[in-house]
């Protein structure tokens, strides 16, 4: 069992984290690229955003959204 247990901390530790590794020993040459991941997670979040405050506004143009405080059988 001990075997076992040993393999999935290898396969974690010196394959599955070798990436995030090399990026903590790039961190001393560049801050920005080191970071990578973060700005692309940002730049993802922040087109996502964008698109759901577009979508809010085309149906509240077109009037098809239900504002009325009756819209859910709890609410009467």
């Amino acid at each position: 069992m001990k075997a076992f247990f040993e393999g999935i901390q290898y396969l974690f530790v010196n394959i599955l984290f070798a990436p995030l590794d090399f990026l903590r020993s790039l961190e001393l040459k560049t801050w920005f690229v080191a970071n990578t991941i973060n700005w692309i997670f940002m730049i993802i979040c922040t087109a996502a955003m964008v698109y759901w405050i577009k979508q809010l506004r085309i149906f509240d143009e077109a009037g098809t959204e239900n504002q009325d405080t009756t819209a859910h059988s709890f609410l009467k």
